[in-house]
């Protein structure tokens, strides 16, 4: 720990001199985990370093996790069905819950084993904590059946095993899983994970020879129990190979374990495969209600769920397949609505809500063609300029786009210019790497080529240039090429600007050809051929289209405009009806379908020509989806309060109703981390309050020792006040609380102006990017801070 500190204080000497100043009282040292005392950092697990990281708040029992039988040997009931729980998550992928789960089993029942192999099973994305839980568990199982011992000896001997052998190790395992199976016949649960593993390994040099024969296995795990949360793993078994074979799983995946929000998600895959998008839709929107709901009820960071970004991105991409524009451009803004992370959730991390969001929102909105929507949110932070050079210039191309398709070319200038300007500054590097290059292979290839016995002078000189020169021309490609790919998408954006003033122009054949090069999508260019004169180029163009992109509504509905401009009526209509079968939910005010008004009342059809949506027989029985939960996140309350500080002045949460507040929960004058953090925190206070943000840190110590804080702060009058919560109340109602070693946790929240909890983080170590947290505020807060989030707030 005090090498730690010396490391930081390197960074920023004065600033470390006050916070050690500040927590360098009686027992400070200790508390801190000095290493001499041999104490633990506050906040730090007493178990272990493995420990420090994951759940720390208790877990509590669900309904709907799984019918799953798994009897392990403890007196503890209520231990049982934790593990039972644990087990049914897992096959769920939820594994930050499940570890929960065995970690509350292991506070209930210390010495059950299984209790940590649930925990190493939960982390094997992470060996280095897998590894430091089933050493737990190995300590522990001389005390487990032998069945017992068998789950947990193979998964030991796996993570042991050298991680280069990849097929020999996924090999072992699967023997070890089907010797359970062998010797313990009772237990599907060895069945249902080696169906897993099989399937899992295949990309570790494991094929699957047969999918039948896997299938076979995990239908005897169904036959034991016909809702079984395997219907997950056959899934995954035929997605890619015949994905109808699994539609019976489709329709029950989401009742055997209807609440884990990934159930819900997996029969999408198989929905998605057989271009079933509106059923599609169903289980996507039911997966991102059931996270939606469990996000608000127990506070968990969106994208501390596996798979809860790629659930709603994928939506919002079938939201776009079946015509639903506003619900996919509300998502999609709801995903950049969402509390951001540096560990978990930012733009430039991918995977994450935030990256998924912008790049489903401009998606969305290009999709659409609600030119005016995107030119406003690129003045939000929603679609705000970015640092990350890729992603700049895809802002810059939509948003020019968005300028030209709604008749303001004037605002496009300075964006061209921006463009110009990068594109002008990567050719000067991409000349100087390539010059460089060139250089160095000249150098390099001085007599290295050697004359080969018998050769002729002129023959040798031949083959050294030759040789010369394919090395000079490799070497010049190389260098060139990683410029070559920034370079690209600037030009494509260029000719796009280019093409587009063309058509406005009338100069229809040169738009088409700049849209070829601009790469823009197969039917904008069918759009500028039929323009350009090549109608029947054009309409096999977008037909062809269409005959790639089955039952989605956009090909059609433009497919449909094509063919009536040109004068195919017949052809139209037909095209027509195909839309009207998949168009329950289209949004008719979006502009790509309102532009079809005018041909469906010529065609006879009615004002809302939609036709309501079927669901096949095959699809089975389905919840109210309000039932599961939100369509939107939305932030929770905070908890109320009221403490007192060392002069017995009452403060309460309520005092900053109005105005947005950042709480800093801390362990007391003598942790040396929170000395750090609130030295941190305390020079940006008035940048804070510019923002008009307020702060305060609540402490563990009692009012007397908060005086020992302020007495030790050396930088003037402590910026904001500092609260006594002795008695640890407020901690464990904000869940900055460890309820499995009844110890309290560093935690850092940001309320809003109406008490609502939107942000915080909590660990075992204190934030400490209060540029960060200051950053989140300007962004949820600011001037650039879109009205809408308000409205997200209150929406079903």
């Amino acid at each position: 720990m005090l090498l730690r500190f010396a490391a930081v204080c390197v960074a920023s000497l004065s600033a470390c001199l006050a916070a050690a100043a500040w927590a360098a009282d009686e027992g400070a040292a200790s508390d801190a985990g000095d290493a001499a005392s041999g104490e633990l950092a506050a906040g730090h697990s007493q178990h272990g370093e493995v420990f420090n990281e994951g759940p720390r708040q208790k877990a509590y029992l669900m309904d709907g996790t799984g019918n799953v039988r798994f009897p392990v040997t403890t007196d503890s009931e209520l231990a049982q069905k934790f593990i039972e729980q644990g087990v049914g998550q897992l096959h769920g992928f939820w594994y930050f819950e499940a570890e929960r789960s065995f970690r509350h089993a292991a506070t209930l029942d210390p010495d059950c084993a299984i209790a940590y192999w649930g925990m190493a099973m939960a982390n094997t994305g992470n060996e280095k904590r897998a590894k430091g839980f089933i050493a737990e568990a190995t300590q522990r199982k001389e005390a487990a059946s032998p069945r017992e011992r068998a789950y947990i000896d193979a998964l030991d001997a796996y993570l042991k095993a050298d991680s280069k052998k990849k097929k020999e190790r996924a090999e072992a395992w699967m023997k070890a899983l089907e010797r359970i199976s062998y010797d313990h016949p009772e237990d599907i649960e060895a069945k249902a994970l080696l169906g897993l593993a099989m399937w899992q390994h295949r990309s570790n040099g494991v094929p699957i020879t047969s999918y039948l024969a896997l299938d076979a296995l995990l239908n005897d795990v169904l036959e034991v129990n016909p809702l079984h949360p395997c219907h997950h793993y056959r899934i995954h078994l035929w997605d890619y190979e015949k994905p109808e074979r699994a539609l019976n799983s489709a329709a029950l995946c989401g009742k055997s374990a209807p609440a884990i929000a990934h159930m819900w998600h997996m029969p999408g895959h198989i929905y998605s495969r057989l271009k079933r998008y509106n059923d599609a839709v169903w289980q996507q929107e039911a997966s991102a209600r059931v996270d939606h709901a469990h996000m608000i009820r127990d506070r968990v960071l969106p994208d501390q769920i596996h798979n809860f970004a790629h659930n709603n991105e994928w939506l919002i991409r079938n939201l776009i397949f079946t015509g639903r524009a506003r619900d996919a451009v509300d998502l999609a803004k709801n995903m950049l609505e969402l509390p951001r992370h540096p560990k978990h959730n930012t733009v430039s991390k991918r995977n994450s809500s935030s990256n998924y969001g912008r790049a489903r929102l401009f998606q969305a909105l290009d999709a659409f063609e609600m030119w005016d929507e995107l030119i406003a949110l690129a003045e939000t932070y929603y679609l705000e300029p970015t640092e990350k050079e890729a992603e700049q210039i895809k802002r810059l191309r939509y948003l020019g786009r968005a300028y030209l398709r709604s008749g303001h070319s004037d605002a496009v200038a300075p964006l061209k210019a921006e463009l110009e300007s990068l594109r002008q500054k990567i050719q000067a590097a991409r000349d100087e790497a390539v010059s460089k290059a060139v250089e160095k292979a000249n150098e390099e290839g001085k007599g290295k080529i050697a004359r080969n016995e018998g050769e002729s002078e002129e023959a040798w000189t031949v083959r050294v240039l030759k040789e010369h020169n394919k090395a000079i021309e490799k070497a010049r490609a190389d260098a060139a090429r990683p410029f070559d790919n920034r370079l690209k998408p600037i030009v494509q954006a260029l000719d796009e600007f280019q093409a587009i003033a063309a058509a406005a122009e009338g100069r229809y054949k040169d738009a088409y050809e700049l849209l070829k090069k601009a790469g823009v999508d197969t039917m904008e260019r069918a759009r500028a051929q039929f323009l350009a004169g090549e109608v029947e180029a054009a309409l096999k163009a977008a037909s062809d289209e269409v005959g790639r992109h089955k039952n989605e509504t956009l090909p059609l509905a433009r497919l449909i405009d094509l063919r009536w401009q040109a004068g195919r009526r017949d052809k139209a209509k037909q095209a027509f009806e195909s839309l009207r079968e998949i168009s329950g939910p289209i949004d008719l005010a979006a502009p790509p379908f309102a532009r079809l008004a005018p041909i469906a009342k010529e065609l006879g059809y009615s004002d809302d020509w939609r036709v309501p949506l079927k669901r096949p027989e095959d699809f089975g029985e389905r919840p109210p989806l309000d039932e599961l939960g939100p369509f939107r996140w939305r932030p929770s309350p905070a908890e109320a309060w009221t403490l007192n500080d060392v002069a017995g002045e009452e403060h309460a949460l309520s005092d900053f109703r109005g105005r947005p507040l950042v709480i800093i929960f801390y362990l007391g004058h003598g942790c040396l981390h929170c000395a750090e953090q609130l030295q941190a925190f305390a020079p940006k206070a008035g940048e804070f309050s510019q923002n008009g943000i307020e702060l305060v840190a609540i402490s563990t110590d009692d009012p007397s020792e908060l005086q020992k804080s302020l007495d030790n702060y050396k930088q003037g009058e402590f910026p904001f006040p500092l609260v006594s919560d002795v008695d640890l109340v407020v901690f464990k109602a904000y869940r900055a609380y460890d309820d499995f070693e009844d110890q309290p946790l560093h935690g850092t929240f940001l309320i809003d102006a109406e008490g609502l909890v939107r942000w915080h983080d909590i660990s075992y170590e204190p934030f400490m990017q209060p540029e960060f947290v200051l950053k989140e505020t300007q962004r949820l807060f600011g001037r650039n801070s879109p009205g809408s989030v308000q409205t997200a707030r209150t929406a079903p």
